[in-house]
């Protein structure tokens, strides 16, 4: 049979085997003998072609062996063919710890990362509050004291509170009853005298119309209180919108009464 003959049938008879006892290494030096010159000091008998180099009085022949072709592979964790079940292993891989370690590795590092974000989000919370207060200026201008036996009866004060004109209006007992004897139906902003003081003979009002925010002028109109130049409204000696444009009441700020002493906001 020639070298082909026999190469075909050595492959066809050839079988799949793992081997797990031998190194890579061994492998390599097992498939590196079979395919090794011989050296003959004379002559050799070789199956199929050799090639012959003479050197002196020795003679070297290189010889195909035919010897059975065997595929080597190596187990693994790997899938081996179509149809098997065989998943990649990791286990040589992965550290050796039990599933309660696991576990409370697992919670430690949430339990730290919640920690670590309810820490900065209080942060950035308590700077956005700090920077968003007011400052200590705007602090001091907040409230405002005003003594009130420097105010006569029938006088009206105009002292800054927060930026803005605040009128307070010693009222005489004229002005009581005329500011309790109107018809609330007739307002356009219908609200009674007592709602709008602590006391009947004080009155204290913002100093801005209701309209388009001017500064009416004191004691005037045609019902004793205040009349806006701008647009022409009228209010009474209640600060309550009479006629004209504006569609509000003047506003009444946030005050209290101890005694002469008046403080505003």
């Amino acid at each position: 049979m020639s070298f082909t003959g026999k190469l075909a049938a050595s492959a066809a008879t050839s079988t799949t085997r793992f081997t797990t006892g031998l190194s890579r290494a061994a492998v390599k030096a097992n498939a590196a003998a079979s395919v090794a010159p011989t050296v003959k000091s004379k002559q050799s008998t070789s199956c199929g072609k050799s090639t012959a180099y003479t050197a002196g009085s020795s003679t070297t022949n290189f010889t195909t062996s035919p010897s059975v072709f065997k595929q080597q592979r190596f187990m693994s964790g790997f899938a081996a063919g179509p149809g098997t079940e065989k998943i990649p292993s990791f286990a040589d891989y992965t550290k050796e710890r039990s599933g309660d370690s696991s576990r409370a590795f697992t919670y430690f590092m949430l339990g730290a990362s919640g920690a670590v974000l309810t820490s900065a989000a209080q942060s950035s919370v308590h700077g956005f509050l700090t920077n968003m207060a007011a400052s200590a200026d705007v602090l001091a201008m907040a409230k405002t004291e005003v003594d009130l036996s420097t105010i006569p009866v029938g006088k009206t004060v105009t002292i800054k509170w927060r930026g803005k004109p605040v009128f307070i209006k010693h009222r005489t007992q004229e002005e009581i009853d005329d500011a309790n004897s109107v018809n609330l139906k007739s307002l356009p902003d219908p609200q009674d005298d007592a709602s709008r003081v602590q006391m009947p003979e004080w009155l204290v009002v913002v100093g801005i119309c209701t309209h388009l925010g001017c500064v009416p002028t004191t004691d005037s109109g045609d019902y004793g209180g205040w009349y806006c130049p701008c647009h022409g409204s009228h209010y009474d000696v209640s600060g309550r919108i009479r006629k004209g444009p504006a569609p509000l009441n003047m506003e009444i700020p946030e005050y209290e009464i101890d005694g002469d002493k008046m403080t505003v906001g």
